[in-house]
């Protein structure tokens, strides 16, 4: 039976998009030990969702459901630079009625404070942009994220709203920032 959910078909195939200083390019099964180095690191999650797709399985089992299962919702791809792996991106939320889709990302610790949250935040803005019917591409962050809004503005969002109450998987709504490119 042909798959007809919405982010399967913008994105038939998971891309590798390519930039100048990362690459952000499908999860292997030998990433393994990375995504779950990723997942274990609580300061990474603190001002995130609670429950992103990575975070549902070990790390083995998340990768090999990813592009399957995964793929209903979302598009998550590996933020390399070089070989080495640095973060996951993702897009999220397509609305092809509304050419909009949304996106988010998470490095690993040791990579905050370098650059490569922007870096991997263009590289996927522009080749969404570039992707047939996409016209707006929208972010959520919580409101004490002030290194990913810095990110979103970097990258030629506008925050649209304030503290907004948000369902993020916590015991009380989350109050969250929105922004439109």
């Amino acid at each position: 039976m042909e798959r007809t959910d919405p982010m399967t078909h913008l994105f038939p195939e998971p891309p590798v998009w390519k930039g100048r200083f990362c690459d952000l390019r499908p999860l292997c099964l030998s990433d393994w030990e990375d995504l779950a180095k990723l997942t274990q690191q609580t300061a990474v999650y603190r001002y995130l969702p609670t429950f992103l797709f990575e975070k549902r399985y070990e790390a083995r089992e998340a990768i090999l459901r990813l592009y399957g299962e995964g793929m209903k919702d979302s598009l998550i791809l590996g933020i390399f630079q070089g070989n080495r792996f640095c973060g996951l991106a993702e897009a999220y939320g397509y609305r092809a009625e509304n050419h909009k889709i949304s996106v988010g990302y998470r490095l690993l610790r040791e990579e905050w404070g370098k650059g490569m949250d922007t870096q991997a935040m263009q590289v996927m803005t522009h080749a969404l942009l570039n992707t047939g019917g996409i016209e707006c591409i929208t972010a959520s962050t919580m409101v004490e994220n002030l290194a990913s809004a810095r990110v979103l503005q970097k990258n030629g969002f506008i925050q649209v709203s304030h503290a907004v109450g948000e369902d993020w998987g916590f015991a009380e709504p989350t109050l969250a920032d929105k922004w439109i490119r």
